[in-house]
């Protein structure tokens, strides 16, 4: 930066900010503009510093100059700025305008709020122009800094506010289980009570069912709990999530067609079902995509040729959206079904080849990032079914 100084007049002062470009190429030029801006200063004094556009990018960005060279007119307001190659001529045509809001207004300097309050006569000029814009500058990079804070604090309020509706979700989602439970160990209840007529109607193998339903309903309770907790392991520290309204119907199709080649290798028919009034979900777009992609590829990998795939959604619940993707391959066996969301487990089948590793691992953390449930349905000879839920897009 450099600082053209001329005569101070607390009074009556123009302030100018010149932006140039000091490459070699624009210095006569420059210069030119320099020399006329020295000979008006004889007969109007006013204030004047020079910019280097390459060396303080940031001034001419605040200042919202596209161009160079430019002259702006900080006081007396309104601000003005002249830019161009014909910039003398415009100053020529400009400068007596200026001296008439001069004197309009009496020569005041910027107010506090401005860019160079408190210029004092007394003072060297090089460095009250400076400390200016040094200020300038800070307040520039406290914008930019509360401008970030703002977006920061507005993502944190939605991922509360869909944190409480993931809650909710829990909720209703729980009574099922619960009350089922509740049943189950209150007829378990009645049997131990020996003035209950019902005491002795239920045989060993009943109860053994009861007591197998309410162990199977409090690990489903538990598995819910889990799933509304992992996303906060999860979401921060591996996932790079970008909730946004999403529109699951356009991006099924999106992946089928991008499919369609995988499909037409086996001979395999792709049936989709998604309803047109489907509402919106809550999502990542990029992260939904790998979802489906990889659900719909475990399933070209083990339906056979000629076999059928078919993907499908409804609304599970007023806020829920589940997703499923049906083939009618080889299954899963049961032992195995309640670990292939783990890392790196693989059927015995599948060791010499790619598929149930890592893929549903991931499927499952970008689910529950979305605080969703993800399961699969299976029966060996029978086929498969993998199933997600999103939350609904309220608004």
């Amino acid at each position: 930066m450099s600082i053209d100084r001329y005569p101070c007049s607390k009074s009556k002062s123009l302030q100018l900010l010149l932006f140039l470009d000091e490459r070699m190429t624009s210095h006569i030029h420059n210069q030119e503009i320099r020399d006329k801006l020295a000979i008006l200063n004889v007969e109007d004094s006013f204030e004047l510093e020079v910019v280097d556009v390459g060396k303080q990018p940031d001034l001419a960005e605040h200042y919202r100059v596209i161009a160079t060279p430019a002259l702006l007119k900080l006081s007396p307001k309104p601000r003005q700025i002249l830019a161009g190659s014909n910039l003398i001529d415009q100053i020529d045509n400009w400068w007596e305008r200026w001296q008439e809001e001069l004197s309009a207004e009496g020569g005041d300097l910027v107010d506090p709020s401005g860019d160079l309050a408190g210029l004092n006569c007394q003072v060297p000029k090089q460095l009250l122009l400076s400390d200016s814009h040094s200020y300038v500058s800070k307040v520039i990079k406290l914008t930019d800094e509360i401008f970030t804070l703002k977006q920061e604090k507005s993502e944190l309020l939605d991922r509360l506010k869909l944190q409480d509706r993931a809650m909710s979700v829990l909720a209703h989602d729980l009574r099922n289980p619960l009350t089922a439970s509740a049943l189950a160990l209150g007829t378990l209840e009645i049997i131990h009570n020996p003035q209950d007529y019902r005491a002795n109607s239920l045989d060993p193998v009943k109860v053994a069912r009861l007591i197998d339903r309410a162990r199977t309903q409090l690990q489903s309770i538990n598995q819910l709990v889990n799933d509304i907790l992992q996303p906060r392991a999860t979401t921060s520290n591996q996932l790079d999530i970008s909730l946004q309204k999403l529109n699951l119907g356009e991006l099924v199709v999106d992946v089928v067609t991008q499919l369609k080649a995988q499909f037409k290798t086996k001979d395999q028919v792709i049936l989709t079902d998604i309803p047109q009034d489907i509402l919106p979900v809550y999502g990542d777009v990029a992260k939904l995509r790998q979802v489906i992609v990889n659900l719909l590829d475990n399933a070209i990998k083990y339906t056979p040729d000629r076999g059928q795939i078919k993907i499908s959604a409804l609304h599970r619940t007023a806020q829920t959206i589940q997703v499923s993707i049906a083939d009618n391959g080889l299954g899963i066996p049961a032992k195995n079904q309640k670990f292939i969301f783990n890392d790196r487990h693989r059927l015995d089948r599948d060791l010499a080849q790619s598929g149930y590793g890592i893929g549903l691992s991931v499927c499952q953390q970008i689910v529950r990032a979305h605080y969703g449930q993800i399961w699969v349905e299976s029966s060996p000879g029978k086929g498969s079914v993998f199933n997600f839920t999103l939350l609904v897009h309220q608004g």
